[in-house]
């Protein structure tokens, strides 16, 4: 491993230095009292548009991942308070996007910090380089990690770096990957890597978590369906802005959690998002808690028919009073394309179409989605998700 010594000239010079964290193959189990009856607590903080996880372990030590934008830093220090964290035994920055790191500048100048864990990949914006800065001139230990390393927070607490790369193309690419184990109970926490270090990973992990941080916000880059079936979440959380112009999550990354049956939380609809466990059992909870499961109301609507030549697809209403289609969605899976619906109904008994391709038409029964040609073969499933992104038909 890694650490920074000097900036010159806004290049880093890193030299080895001891080792402070191990390889996945060297045990981390020490001598001491064991903290088998307390709590970890891991809480997704609520920094609109961006990540920021604090964990608490059993032993009472800290390590925060991500601090959100720059303008939620204050936002995160006040929650660090309020938990009362003194102290950062460790903070992780996944890789250099502002909504990453952004926040951290805040916590540097306000919070004691004991180590400093980063992908390596270098930036040329203003907020990395001030990170940088303020690590160094508060003699920070810098500590840029390999794939398998694992850090040593907690006796009880294994973290395993699953993925990092300072030499990566794209930011994204660079993320730290942790898996947190607590006996029984695991998070996978994965910045934003995207689809392909998702595939990397499965060739060489054991991914199955119980709570997963899905990758890049619910971005259609990431959360591969490959992917989430290795992972197998019981919990899977969100961790987006309202309204956000990027369109996050996306529906077909929101069903294809739902199709693993994991319980979705979201930041944005719940604010902090706080997981505690004993190792064995967990719960979760929330600003806006209790956050119970969701029950879908069914609905009279279905796909009725596809016609991938034609470029059509039927919607059909077979119940008694009319549905509006506002916020409703019709998705080719296969092309990974979302039509949304405008504000118009359904009425009892009826079918709209919507309809696609150079011959799409727009009249009393059919909505033209494009001229473009948006189903690819007989494979490519259609699925209509209501309002709130669960699925509620779907056609081969």
């Amino acid at each position: 491993m890694k650490y920074i010594v000097s900036i010159i000239s806004a290049f880093l010079i890193f030299i080895t230095f001891g080792c402070t964290m191990e390889t996945q193959d060297e045990s981390q189990e020490k001598n001491g009292e064991t903290n088998a009856e307390k709590e970890m607590s891991v809480h997704f903080i609520d920094v609109g548009q961006g990540d920021s996880i604090l964990i608490q372990s059993p032993a009472g030590k800290n390590m925060l991942i991500d601090g959100g934008k720059k303008e939620k830093g204050k936002d995160v220090v006040n929650y660090l308070r309020q938990q009362g964290v003194e102290k950062l035994d460790y903070v992780v920055a996944t890789h250099p996007d502002a909504d990453h790191i952004g926040g951290l500048l805040s916590v540097l100048n306000s919070v004691s910090i004991k180590n400093f864990v980063d992908s390596g990949k270098e930036h040329s914006t203003d907020t990395y380089e001030q990170m940088l800065q303020l690590i160094l001139d508060k003699h920070i230990p810098f500590v840029v990690p390999s794939i398998g390393d694992t850090i040593p927070l907690d006796s009880d607490v294994k973290i395993t770096v699953l993925h990092t790369s300072e030499d990566a193309n794209e930011n994204n690419e660079a993320s730290i990957v942790l898996k947190v184990q607590y006996k029984d109970v695991s998070f996978l926490l994965t910045g934003d890597a995207d689809a392909a270090v998702e595939k990397s990973m499965i060739k060489k992990y054991d991914l199955k978590s119980t709570v997963l941080k899905a990758g890049h916000h619910g971005s259609d880059t990431s959360s591969s369906d490959a992917f989430i079936r290795e992972v197998q979440p019981e919990v899977a959380i969100l961790s987006y802005g309202e309204n956000n112009m990027y369109g996050h999550p996306t529906p077909i990354v929101v069903t294809r959690l739902k199709k693993a049956n994991a319980e979705i939380y979201s930041t944005a609809e719940l604010g902090n998002i706080v997981v505690k466990t004993d190792g064995r059992e967990y719960s979760v909870s929330a600003d806006s808690f209790p956050v119970e499961k969701e029950t879908v109301a069914e609905t009279p609507l279905f796909i009725s028919e596809k016609d991938v030549r034609e470029e059509i697809v039927g919607i059909t209403n077979q119940g008694n009073v009319a549905v509006n289609m506002e916020g409703w969605q019709l998705v080719s899976v296969a092309g990974n394309q979302v039509y949304n619906f405008p504000d118009i109904s359904i009425q009892a008994g009826e079918t709209l179409y919507i309809t696609s391709g150079p011959e799409a038409k727009e009249d009393g029964i059919h909505l033209k989605w494009t001229n473009r040609q948006m189903w690819r073969n007989e494979e490519d499933k259609a699925q209509l998700l209501n309002e709130k992104g669960v699925v509620m038909s779907e056609l081969k």
